[in-house]
């Protein structure tokens, strides 16, 4: 990586929308890079990380079984929203 792309500025919003990828080790190695950089120098990022760690851990307990259909609906709903689906050839 060179010097520029080591010191090129992710803002705090653009670090939270990669902190799923990056836990999921999703990122390419100099995206993964810059948002690691960026935690190294923010704090309340890396609180927000410790947060998202905490949630996913605790939901990745949830039995899939314990939640009302409708609300697997509407959380399927709300999800796909967020990242919708690459557009065809």
């Amino acid at each position: 990586m060179s010097t520029a792309d080591a010191h090129s500025h992710l803002p705090c919003q653009t670090v939270v929308e990669l902190l799923t990828d990056y836990l999921e080790g999703a990122l390419d190695p100099a995206t993964c890079a810059r948002v690691e950089h960026h935690l190294s120098l923010c704090p309340p990022c890396v609180t927000y990380l410790d947060q998202l760690r905490t949630t996913m851990e605790l939901v990745g307990r949830l039995p899939a079984d314990t939640l009302p259909p409708d609300a697997l609906e509407e959380l399927d709903a709300a999800f796909r929203g967020f990242h919708p689906p690459p557009a065809g050839p």
